[in-house]
């Protein structure tokens, strides 16, 4: 994958303040199939920040990886908040990861549903002691869905750690 410019100056900040603060991070990614993960490791270096990543495309791989309830699954759906929390809940506790960020969603063009539209993602991010979730409802386009989720899920990781000092 070819990641834009930008992008790969956000992940450069990113991992050198990860390193500087000795923390690790772990991805748990549906819609995005790994791109996050990707992108961590799309530089040099970064097998001192990154642990490791999950790709949960399936609701029976968010149950066996992340231990993702079925129940929640059933009657909120893979896209929604609570799977997108359960889901980076999941990544820290099947990890050796200090932040964990989760993506769900609907890339597109097809999957929407009677209440959730193409391009509606849900990004969390979870530490031990903070969980945070935030909606998105891009647009119609699977390329355009993925690349707005991978710097909305940047920008989330930069105001966490420019806002919180201890997350040890």
């Amino acid at each position: 994958m070819n990641f834009s410019p930008k992008l790969i100056s956000k992940i450069s900040e990113i991992n050198q303040k990860l390193a500087q603060e000795n923390l690790k991070i772990t991805c748990a990614e549906s819609c995005t199939g790994g791109l996050l993960s990707g992108l961590f490791t799309e530089i040099d270096g970064s097998s001192k920040i990154f642990d490791r990543g999950f790709v949960v495309y399936s609701n029976q791989s968010k149950i066996d990886l992340l231990n993702v309830d079925k129940k929640m699954l059933e009657e909120f759906g893979a896209v929604s908040e609570e799977v997108a929390l359960a889901m980076a809940r999941g990544a820290l506790k099947n990890s050796y990861g200090d932040i964990s960020i989760a993506i769900t969603g609907i890339a597109g063009p097809t999957g929407a549903t009677l209440d959730k539209e193409v391009g509606t993602i849900f990004i969390a991010l979870a530490t031990n002691n903070f969980t945070q979730v935030k909606k998105f409802i891009f647009g119609k386009y699977r390329v355009e869905n993925r690349n707005l989720t991978l710097e909305n899920a940047l920008i989330m990781l930069e105001n966490f750690l420019k806002n919180n000092s201890k997350i040890k």
